[in-house]
């Protein structure tokens, strides 16, 4: 994409959730000429993978999360991805609050709440390993404040439901950050949409599903769209798209038929949660409390009992609990996985699938779970736990990346990956969780592949400073400055420092 930066082009994003929101901001804020159009398949904005009730609404910092902190082969605790993760956080508060300034939002707990974060763990080895992790985590200034403790009545003052109960000979220990965070994504999608449709040259089509969409000689992109209520078609162009459509970008992305995109499968896993209905309980739990998957498990199953802040109300969950659909979206097709199987992702897809029986192992056994079941696992959390107090709800669809591999055919990957034409034309966002806390970061690396030219531009860099002043600031040598922009963000959130 290389026109002139005051040549309004037609911008389209696909998927009203998270991503296109902050795609779309970010865009309107660098050239306000820019026209853009969004196109939803629900009649609601940010109804999927965005929505409160579908996600963890964890703020991922890297404060709580196990799995990102790896043990390596000689025993070492390996942080690099943890300090990504919290660096990526931070650039997101600091958009965040450019846009509470900017009066995007009147109040900042709308979307955004202190919910300390808590690592908890129990045996030997997993205490070995949560103290190593913390020794490690401590030594870097975005994990300062960082607790450990052993000590049982430091622990029941941290989280009375999880130590009320427990075996007094059992070996438990724990970390906890005051500064972690509850976010509802859905909430803060739904306000940067209706403030960026308040804007001139900005369109929302909710009900509008995208059918087809095809690269023209002139280099724009033709899109087949379809009304849901009246059935009418329409045919749309576009210089630049944005496939920001969570699970449903898979199929999308094998019909524009970028090369770049060939190869790529998915694996759809579903998501469920138990749900507390006891008023009692929820008011005794005010942390986050994450826990490390079992041996062989995946990623995608940490367990953590989790107070949640939603639409204003308190909330306890605890899971996730995995399934297995062909559905590539909660409110998709049972054929979305069928239909995306072509010529050049059929082998990554079954090497992958043969690579991982594990978790296919691992998706029927959680598929074939009672209601006990699920309660039992609760207990190892909250060992008080009764089962009449605890309902389930069905939470959002992830589809995890299938990418090639020359060694192994296919891999299954855990994280978020931008797949991008050539030309910077097209874009499309695979893959699932942190990708929300660190949208902010992910759509700045969007742009800087696709919109390289306007990025180097004076305009653009002056304007990214303004609303972003971290961005491209490294950390080493920085420390102060970072620290004291995360003091200042925090205070703009209403947040605790």
């Amino acid at each position: 994409m290389t026109q002139p930066e005051n040549q309004p082009k037609h911008i389209v994003l696909i998927g009203a959730g998270i991503m296109s929101a902050t795609l779309g901001v970010l865009l309107k804020e660098l050239n306000p000429h820019y026209r853009i159009s969004i196109y939803e398949r629900l009649d609601q904005i940010a109804a999927e993978s965005s929505d409160a009730w579908n996600n963890a609404g964890t703020g991922h910092s890297a404060f709580c999360e196990l799995n990102y902190t790896p043990e390596t082969e000689s025993g070492d605790i390996d942080i690099k991805k943890a300090v990504k993760i919290a660096s990526s956080f931070e650039i997101s508060k600091a958009f965040w609050a450019y846009l509470v300034k900017a009066g995007y939002f009147a109040n900042p707990e709308a979307f955004i709440n202190n919910i300390p974060h808590i690592s908890f763990v129990w045996g030997e080895e997993n205490v070995a390993f949560l103290k190593a992790r913390y020794e490690a985590l401590i030594t870097h200034p975005l994990f300062k404040g960082m607790e450990y403790s052993e000590d049982r009545e430091t622990l029941h003052a941290w989280m009375p439901l999880v130590m009320d109960g427990r075996e007094p000979q059992e070996k438990v220990a724990a970390t906890k950050v005051d500064i972690g965070t509850d976010i509802n994504f859905g909430n803060l999608a739904r306000v940067l949409f209706q403030h960026l449709c308040s804007l001139p040259r900005v369109e929302m089509h909710l009900m509008h599903e995208v059918r087809d969409l095809k690269k023209q000689e002139d280099g724009q992109w033709k899109l087949k769209v379809k009304n849901l209520i009246t059935k009418e078609k329409i045919k749309v162009t576009a210089d630049f798209v944005f496939i920001g459509a969570g699970g449903g970008a898979l199929p999308l992305l094998e019909k524009s038929d970028i090369e770049e995109g060939r190869g790529y499968g998915g694996f759809p896993v579903s998501g469920q949660w138990l749900v507390c209905n006891n008023e009692a309980v929820i008011q005794q739990h005010n942390v986050k409390v994450y826990g490390k998957a079992s041996v062989g498990a995946p990623p995608m199953s940490v367990p953590h009992l989790d107070t949640r802040l939603i639409d204003g109300k308190k909330a306890l969950l605890f899971g996730p609990f995995a399934g297995f659909s062909t559905k590539f979206l909660k409110n998709g097709s049972y054929f979305d996985l069928p239909l995306s199987i072509e010529l050049d992702n059929i082998i990554p897809m079954l090497s992958a699938g043969w690579h991982n029986m594990s978790l296919t192992g691992y998706l029927i056994q959680q598929a074939t779970l009672s209601h006990e079941d699920r309660v039992e696992a609760l207990r190892e959390y909250f060992p008080a736990a009764q089962s009449e107090d605890w309902e389930l709800a069905i939470a959002g669809q992830r589809v995890q990346v299938i990418k090639k591999d020359e060694e192994e055919g296919g891999v299954l990957e855990f994280g978020t990956e931008i797949i991008h034409a050539a030309d910077g034309s097209i874009a499309a966002l695979l893959g699932a969780s942190p990708g929300a806390s660190t949208s902010v970061g992910i759509m700045l690396e969007l742009l800087e592949k696709c919109f390289p030219h306007e990025m180097q531009s004076k305009t653009w860099q002056k304007k990214l400073k303004q609303m972003i002043p971290l961005y491209k600031k490294v950390f080493k040598g920085k420390e102060k400055e970072w620290l004291d922009w995360r003091r200042y963000n925090n205070g703009v959130l209403h947040l605790s420092d």
